[in-house]
């Protein structure tokens, strides 16, 4: 009887240690969805201001076309990826930044456009927006780096791989000269 007891206790101990393992890979995967969840929102509020500055830059600097051209493609092809491929999405994100900078160089040579409300209050929102996909980022790579020691730790990497639970990539940045930020002066 008293061998009975120890093996029922045994196998309680484990089922309770694979469940909670199971729970806590559960919570770090749906901590990665929501911070993926986070930075989708601000990049489509990125994305919905760009034709507003557009616009706004077009009545100033309308000979810059290839400027424009360069945006809006930049972020067509951002919208356009499936919002669940990280790196791709990444890459894709990064060249919208990269176009947005060099819209900001472009209005450093139009005084008036300097000065206009419209381009002040859009370039306000544009900075806010870009301190809100820094925090989603940084929030998001924290909850991925958070699920990643899981997936590969023991003995959490045993119930990680018997339930199918895998790595999820960073949100990063891939080029030195794109960590740079755009400089904006008024």
């Amino acid at each position: 009887m008293n061998t009975l007891l120890i093996i029922i206790t045994v196998v309680a101990i484990a089922g309770v240690l694979l469940i909670s393992l199971y729970n806590a890979l559960v919570r770090a995967r749906q901590r990665v969805r929501e911070g993926w969840s986070g930075i989708d929102v601000q990049l489509k509020r990125r994305a919905d201001l760009i034709p507003n500055l557009i616009e706004t830059v077009k009545g100033y600097a309308a000979d810059e076309r290839a400027t424009f051209d360069e945006i809006v493609a930049a972020r067509n092809s951002a919208t356009t990826l499936n919002p669940s491929d990280v790196q791709k999405r990444a890459r894709a994100e990064n060249l919208v930044g990269q176009a947005i900078g060099k819209l900001f160089a472009l209005a450093e040579a139009y005084p008036d456009l300097k000065a206009s409300n419209n381009f002040r209050d859009l370039a306000a929102n544009l900075d806010t927006v870009e301190s809100e996909i820094q925090m989603a980022r940084r929030y998001y790579n924290g909850a991925a780096r958070d699920l990643n020691i899981k997936v590969e730790s023991f003995p959490s990497n045993l119930v990680a791989k018997s339930f199918g639970f895998e790595q999820s990539a960073f949100f990063e940045i891939e080029e030195p000269a794109d960590r740079r930020l755009p400089t904006v002066g008024f």
